[in-house]
C-alpha cells in the first residue's frame, strides 16, 4: 500500500530510523492488529499505534468509562463517564490519525465470539486485566499461528512478553494457573502507560522488521526502584494449548 505524500509528512521521523524507510511504512499501513482492551494498557499502546500509521486497528472492550478507570485510561474524560469505551476510544484516535481505520468492537471475547472479533489481524495486543479472557485470547491465537503481545500490570510493578508459538511459549506455559486476584487490584497510573507503550513498541518492531521483540523472556520493570529485569520462560511439554504442537 503506498504512501501518499501526506503520510510520508507525517512518518518522517520514523522513516529516518534505520531499516524502516517507506517500505516498512507500508507494512504498517497495510497491517491490521487486534487490540483486546481499551483501558490503562490499551490507551496508552493504542494512542502510539494510531500515531505510528498502523493501517486498521480494532479495538474491543465490553464495558463502560467509569470515574475510578480515569486515573490511569488517559484516552477518556469525565464528560464521557458511562459511555462504552471501544467507540469512545474510536473517535478520539480518528482525530489523531484520520489516516487509519479504527473498528470499535463491543463484544465480549469469549470462545464464540473471538474468530470474529479478531477477524484478520496479523496481532493481537492483551490489554486486558484478567486472565480468563487471556487465556481465550492465548488458545485461539496458538490455534491460528497468530502473534500475541502479553502485558500485565499491578500496583508499582508491571511486565510484558511477545508470544509466537511454537517459537515462543505460549502465555499457559508461562502461567499454567492465573495468579489469585481479588477482583479488583491496585495500579498506578504512569504504570499503565509505561507498559502499554511498550507493547506499541513490540508491535511496530514485528509489523516493520526493524528491531527484535522480546521473545522466550518475560520483561519486569518494578517502579517503585526504577528496574527492569528478564526472566527466561520456556516452553511446556504438557502444556494442553500448545504441547501438541511440539510433539
Amino acid at each position: 500500500m503506498a504512501l501518499t505524500e501526506g503520510e510520508k509528512i507525517r512518518y518522517t521521523r520514523q522513516l529516518m530510523i534505520p531499516g524502516w524507510g517507506e517500505e516498512a511504512q507500508e507494512r504498517l499501513k497495510g497491517a491490521t492488529v487486534f487490540v483486546a482492551g481499551a483501558g490503562g494498557l490499551g490507551g496508552a499502546a493504542l494512542f502510539y499505534l494510531t500515531a505510528a500509521g498502523v493501517g486498521h486497528i480494532r479495538i474491543c472492550d465490553a464495558d463502560v468509562i467509569s470515574l475510578d478507570n480515569l486515573n490511569r485510561q488517559i484516552l477518556y474524560r469525565d464528560e464521557w463517564i458511562g459511555m462504552e469505551k471501544a467507540p469512545v476510544a474510536a473517535e478520539v484516535l480518528g482525530r489523531l490519525n484520520p489516516d487509519i481505520e479504527i473498528t470499535p468492537l463491543t463484544d465480549r471475547i469469549e470462545p464464540d465470539s473471538v474468530g470474529e472479533l479478531v477477524g484478520d489481524s496479523r496481532l493481537i495486543l492483551d490489554c486486558l486485566d484478567n486472565f480468563e479472557t487471556r487465556y481465550v485470547l492465548n488458545e485461539y491465537a496458538v490455534a491460528n499461528g497468530i502473534p500475541m503481545i502479553f502485558a500485565g500490570v499491578s500496583g508499582l510493578e508491571g511486565m510484558f512478553s511477545f508470544i509466537k508459538t511454537p517459537e515462543t511459549p505460549c502465555l499457559r506455559c508461562i502461567f499454567p494457573a492465573a495468579p489469585k486476584s481479588s477482583g479488583v487490584f491496585p495500579i498506578a497510573g504512569p504504570i499503565a502507560g509505561v507498559i502499554g507503550v511498550m507493547e506499541a513498541l513490540e508491535a511496530l518492531k514485528y509489523l516493520t522488521g526493524v528491531g527484535n521483540p522480546v521473545m522466550g523472556e518475560l520483561v519486569i520493570f518494578d517502579g517503585a526502584v526504577g528496574e527492569w529485569s528478564r526472566a527466561t520462560v520456556s516452553p511446556r511439554l504438557d502444556c494442553p494449548v500448545c504441547g501438541p504442537l511440539r510433539g
